[in-house]
């Protein structure tokens, strides 16, 4: 048994490691570009690392080697499978021009294409994915501390919460961009190190894959219906698409030094999230031999880690577990906000400076933590949190978002219905069809809305055009993330 002093001091190194991280950062910070996208100055290898790391969270770790635990590939599809696709499409048709506008929030991007009423709307529905999303972590956080080292899961929570938003409060980008970079070495090393370990001990890679129910590796659903198939391009699609529109995801590439960058490190994470993240899938495999019948088996993967590794190992390992989920978390909280300090505070009708916006966007990170935390206290499944957050994103902001980036014809009336009725389908069909995935129909409605009152407006209310931070009008040239 590991000594739980042992486990503890480790912990305690490891989380201190990060505050100075942070603290480090916060000599850096200057205004509220510095605090938001670290000054647009974020090299290739900086923003690939923040970029993975985001990515790599509670979800994959925990979430999807439970879910591969009772499902294999097939159970595993939003994330890492989805989570990757996403990350090459953004960097294939998104990023190069987000990057080209100056933004500094995805918010932008509404307000200055479809006007302030989208932006407020697209304010509204982002902290709402983004409080959801963190919540589903910091369960994360309470399953990895409750599991190791017996302390109660909702004070583990609360631990947690503190620890990240005071690293975020106090170095913003440049401390969550520093702090993942760190991180994801951690994440990476911890799971290079147990999949060999976990899989030696059923008993090699063959007799392992010899030992799971046939079709563990399927990635197509067999001899399946209508409604299987929707629920499987569902999974393809909730991740894959709706987060192209998250904030988290895109303030990494606007953080970038350059179009270049940001476009090179979307494809970069690309390869190194799919291939670190079928890690846990396999470790949840190999779990569901080795100690069949958990009760809950997104707990498999610390479970394996105090039955197989060392002491030291163990501690190392844990603190890759942490890492991962803090990686995301302070993601999360800084994404909700950079909407609240950049996007809502113009609504109270007050001209705030730019120390004034940085002082509130600070202070908002608690306050923003703090409402997650108590999301975290009453749920209990991280997989399904997570992907319900992002499915508010696929029905809600993704086709205004695409339509706004590659149909100049595109106005405001017609990103309003669509952003309105795709949510407003989204949470109706979610009670009256539970069978069917209620997000591919608000998807539905959402292009519907889009394209038909587009047609409809589009003489009355012209489209307007796409511009810059500082009003330029951009051109649409090179949309396309082509290496050259």
């Amino acid at each position: 048994m590991i000594s739980p002093t042992f486990i503890y001091t480790g912990i305690i190194i490891y989380l201190l490691g990060m505050l100075a991280v942070g603290f480090y950062a916060s000599r850096k910070i200057s205004g509220t570009e510095d605090f938001l996208v670290a000054g647009r100055r974020l090299p290739l290898w900086l923003c690939t690392a923040a970029l993975s790391a985001t990515f790599f969270g509670g979800g994959t770790i925990l979430g999807a080697g439970g879910a591969a635990y009772k499902g294999g590939f097939l159970a595993v599809i939003a994330d890492p499978f989805g989570a990757a696709l996403c990350l090459f499409l953004a960097g294939l048709f998104y990023i190069r021009i987000m990057r080209r506008m100056k933004l500094t929030t995805v918010v932008d991007f509404f307000e200055t294409r479809f006007g302030k009423t989208a932006g407020l709307i697209a304010a509204i529905i982002m902290l709402c994915v983004y409080i959801g999303w963190t919540g589903s972590l910091l369960v994360s956080l309470g399953f990895i501390l409750h599991t190791i080292t017996g302390m109660s899961a909702n004070t583990a929570i609360i631990i947690g919460t503190m620890i990240v938003f005071a690293y975020t409060m106090a170095g913003g980008m440049w401390a969550v961009s520093l702090t993942d970079f760190f991180q994801m070495i951690i994440v990476m090393t911890g799971l290079v190190i147990i999949t060999p370990i976990v899989i030696s001990k059923v008993g090699g890679f063959a007799f392992f894959v010899s030992s799971l129910p046939e079709d563990s590796f399927r990635m197509t659903p067999k001899d399946a219906g209508t409604i299987e198939w929707l629920n499987y391009v569902r999974a393809w699609m909730v991740i894959g698409l709706g987060n192209i529109a998250g904030q988290d995801l895109l303030q990494r590439s606007l953080s970038a030094k350059s179009e270049k960058v940001a476009q090179n490190s979307a494809y970069l994470s690309t390869i190194i999230y799919l291939s670190f993240g079928i890690l846990p899938v396999l470790i949840g495999m190999a779990g569901s031999i080795l100690l069949p019948g958990l009760d809950n088996p997104e707990l498999v993967v610390p479970k394996l880690a105090i039955e197989y590794l060392s002491p030291t190992l163990a501690v190392f390992f844990i603190s890759a577990l942490l890492a991962a989920v803090m990686s995301s978390a302070d993601s999360s909280i800084l994404a909700c906000s950079s909407v609240l300090g950049k996007n809502l505070l113009p609504f109270t009708g007050k001209t705030f400076s730019d120390k004034k916006i940085l002082k509130w966007t600070r202070l908002s990170v608690p306050v923003f933590a703090i409402f997650s935390m108590f999301v975290a206290l009453y749920i209990g499944e991280v997989y399904t949190l997570l992907l319900d957050s992002f499915s508010i994103l696929l029905v809600g902001l993704f086709i205004p978002l695409t339509a706004g980036i590659w149909w100049p014809k595109a106005n405001t009336p017609a990103a309003l219905s669509a952003m309105i009725s795709g949510s407003a389908a989204w949470i109706i069909f979610k009670f009256i069809t539970p069978g069917i995935p209620s997000d591919m129909i608000g998807l539905a409605f959402s292009f519907l809305a889009m394209v038909l009152v587009t047609m409809l407006t589009k003489d009355k209310t012209p489209a307007n055009p796409l511009q810059d931070a500082d009003g330029v009008t951009i051109l649409y040239r090179d949309r396309l993330g082509i290496l050259k």
